[in-house]
């Protein structure tokens, strides 16, 4: 809570240079009622260091991406004795990473040495686009990797022979894949675990610290579940193809071929609200039957023989 000046008192300059705001800023804060107003005496107005500390918790909150509304509901909840010290965690265990990895940094010239030693400056600005690498300001001939990991997949599938034009095409489906999965995991938690949370307005100090630990438990889960589900699929799928190239077992000739393709999450989740997740798959399947039909039909319809109408005797 903000005081009346105690102690330390600074003319707005000195409070300004203190905190790295400018002075129109702090200003700016007070019409806004983010700032309580100085205290004034004589012909001075003098600010303490409460003031201080509410525009750096200010600044703090505008770096992790809150805007001056949500700000001041905080802040009014901070004055009202709510405390901010819970949402501040909630909103620094969703901000945190997501991975243990680190990000590195690699030249260019070690790149291309990674992929065939040949320059290609095609596949470099895809991979920018992709965010697989991330250029540095100032710096042409180095690029960040955010996920070395990633990178090192993509350098032992191109010296398995695939080629890189390829690798960016499954990249992009399979982050596609990637994110449907993320955006349904979230919905999933977002239903039945943390409701109670999301309201209108901010959760107080409580709520937030409880849910702040609710995500860190399950923040773990999305990426184990789909490290099992993706190990069963591969063993599935390996072992099928193995048998079929062996010889061994031969497809049915009722059983149709079936391909992975990236829906937008909007339509997948319409869909699901539609008909239900366990039927979504065999929905958009029966629709794309039924338009390709359609269409058959008209093809035909447009190319029917044309007939001469006959008169009938009276």
């Amino acid at each position: 809570m903000i005081d009346e000046p105690a102690g330390a008192a600074y003319r707005i300059e000195d409070l300004a240079h203190r905190s790295g705001a400018t002075v129109r800023t702090i200003r700016a804060y007070q019409d806004r009622g983010l700032l309580p107003r100085p205290e004034r005496r004589g012909r001075a107005n003098l600010y303490a260091d409460a003031h201080l500390a509410r525009l750096r918790q200010i600044a703090d909150l505008l770096d992790r991406g809150y805007t001056l509304a949500s700000i001041k509901e905080l802040l009014e909840a901070w004055d009202a004795g709510r405390g901010l010290g819970g949402v501040l965690g909630l909103v620094a265990e969703v901000d945190g990473p997501w991975t243990d990895e680190e990000a590195v940094h690699i030249s260019r010239a070690e790149l291309d040495e990674r992929f065939g030693g040949h320059p290609d400056d095609a596949a470099v600005a895809e991979a920018v686009e992709l965010g697989v690498l991330e250029r540095i300001p100032g710096q042409d001939d180095t690029f960040l990797v955010p996920s070395p990991q990633e990178l090192a997949v993509a350098a032992e599938l191109y010296e398995a022979g695939v080629p890189l034009s390829a690798i960016s095409s499954h990249l992009r489906e399979l982050r596609g894949q990637v994110e449907h999965i993320a955006s349904r995991f979230l919905e999933f938690t977002a239903e039945h675990v943390f409701a109670r949370y999301l309201g209108e307005h901010a959760p107080n100090d409580a709520d937030a610290t409880e849910a702040a630990a609710l995500v860190r438990r399950l923040r773990p889960l999305a990426r184990q579940t789909v490290d099992a589900e993706l190990a069963r699929a591969m063993q599935l799928f390996a072992h099928r193809q193995l048998r079929r190239h062996l010889g061994v077992e031969k497809p049915r000739a009722d059983q149709e071929e079936t391909r992975t393709v990236a829906v937008p999450a909007a339509t997948m989740t319409a869909v699901e609200g539609l008909v239900g997740v366990e039927h979504a798959a065999e929905f958009i399947a029966l629709a794309a039957e039924r338009e390709v039909r359609a269409r058959a039909l008209d093809a035909l319809a447009a190319h029917r023989p044309q007939t001469a109408e006959v008169d009938e005797p009276s």
